[in-house]
């Protein structure tokens, strides 16, 4: 059947959106954000899970290995950010929209997405039957390893924005979950919170 192809336009408009938006939310906090007219906040709420959704599908048509890639970027920059903050987490990252992360965990975050990137194109892409290019492999051959890790760390860094946006409009909300439908999770927002920013701006990176 024929595959959706969304224009590349659309991708680097999400990620100026995600970073100028993102930016200016996380600056007001929690009572800026409530200041924001409902109805924008609505429609940038939908509009942040519709792109990521094209963006999800989009990548699955490029192929499966390049979703998984992306997919686990930021479920390794989630993993070590937990451990690295639990184990040496000090010095706060922001307080007022989430207590817990530290800035040691985001060092944890993304000295976990390079080891993850630099493996991804070592064994993986190299010595399994992949059915396309990671994320990282599409890096490499274009920029090399240099361009690689700026890029990673990128995205890493985009998908801290993503968890804390999430936080931010819980807080502004007065609620611990955004659901109860992943009891013990937070709801289903806290499992794909990161994933809104970095789906959109890997595709963008990619159409580089």
């Amino acid at each position: 059947g024929a595959v959706l192809r969304v224009a590349d336009p659309v991708w680097w408009g999400a990620a100026l959106a995600w970073v100028v938006i993102g930016a200016a939310a996380l600056y007001g906090g929690p009572n800026g954000w409530s200041r924001w007219p409902a109805v924008l906040r609505l429609a940038l709420g939908w509009l942040a899970l519709w792109v990521a959704w094209l963006a999800l599908a989009q990548a699955r048509a490029v192929g499966a290995n390049f979703l998984l890639s992306t997919l686990c970027l930021v479920w390794a920059a989630d993993i070590g950010a937990y451990a690295a903050g639990r184990t040496f987490g000090r010095h706060k990252l922001a307080p007022a929209i989430s207590p817990g992360k530290s800035w040691e965990g985001v060092a944890g975050g993304m000295a976990s997405v390079v080891l993850l990137a630099a493996l991804w194109v070592l064994a993986i892409d190299r010595h399994w039957p992949v059915d396309s290019a990671s994320l990282y492999t599409q890096w490499v051959e274009r920029y090399g390893w240099l361009g690689l890790m700026p890029l990673a760390l990128l995205l890493a860094a985009l998908s801290v924005v993503g968890d804390l946006f999430e936080s931010l409009v819980k807080r502004a909300a007065g609620v611990k979950d955004s659901s109860r439908l992943l009891p013990g999770h937070g709801g289903v927002l806290d499992r794909i919170d990161a994933l809104l920013p970095v789906l959109p701006v890997a595709l963008a990176l990619a159409s580089l």
